[in-house]
């Protein structure tokens, strides 16, 4: 007697739930996504349930629904924005050699995203400027974005020393610190006074660095 062929297996279909935590899943990321846009403009502080609601075309409640509260918003933007931050700056650049080659990655790479923000603005300058002193879970959140690619940065330039790039008593700390203030001049200078040449001044501020320290 012939054998009956085994039915084929189908593939499962995605339960009633878990479809629904999915759709919930892309419409937060979806939320995030224009306040992000929004915070870029007005800042954190000016983001707005209702204003965001109009944007989605999302009643306020349907919003709110996703977060909780203001703060919950405003973190998770923060959030995103490091993590956009980081692959676009940091991600690149590791896949670099350690020493100089690296450091000068990282430069380039936070010169050209910050380059990007001049029309929009940085969530991090505007952020520091609402929260400097207002103790919170949005600060909180805002010190370990910063702190985390301060710290990266710290440790690219520790390597680079370690390499030999930089002289034995180079400080990282120092180094990133300065870094960081071409960052911010360049911000100022570009956005706020609109003066030209400032981002070729901030290359010429790096090499400036680099030739203190070089070895």
């Amino acid at each position: 007697m012939p054998q009956r062929l085994a039915s084929p297996t189908r593939r499962a279909r995605p339960a009633p739930a878990d479809r629904a935590l999915a759709k919930g899943q892309q419409t937060k990321a979806a939320i995030v996504d224009a306040a992000l846009r929004i915070a870029a403009q007005v800042g954190l502080e000016g983001l707005s349930i209702g204003a965001l609601a109009e944007v989605m075309e999302m009643s306020k409640s349907g919003v709110f629904a996703h977060f909780g509260s203001r703060d919950e918003l405003q973190i998770s933007v923060v959030r995103e924005y490091y993590a956009r931050f980081e692959a676009e700056v940091f991600h690149t650049a590791l896949a670099l050699p350690r020493g100089l080659p690296r450091v000068r990655a990282l430069f380039e790479h936070w010169m050209r995203y910050t380059s990007a923000e001049l029309d929009s603005g940085c969530i991090f300058i505007s952020g520091a400027v609402e929260f400097d002193d207002r103790p919170g879970p949005v600060r909180d959140a805002l010190i370990e974005a910063v702190t985390a690619w301060q710290e990266a940065m710290e440790r690219a330039v520790a390597q680079a020393r370690d390499e030999g790039h930089l002289v034995p008593d180079a400080d990282e700390r120092q180094i990133t610190f300065e870094i960081h203030a071409l960052i911010l001049a360049l911000h100022y200078d570009a956005r706020f006074l609109q003066r030209p040449g400032s981002m070729a001044r901030a290359l010429r501020g790096f090499d400036n660095i680099l030739a203190r320290y070089g070895a």
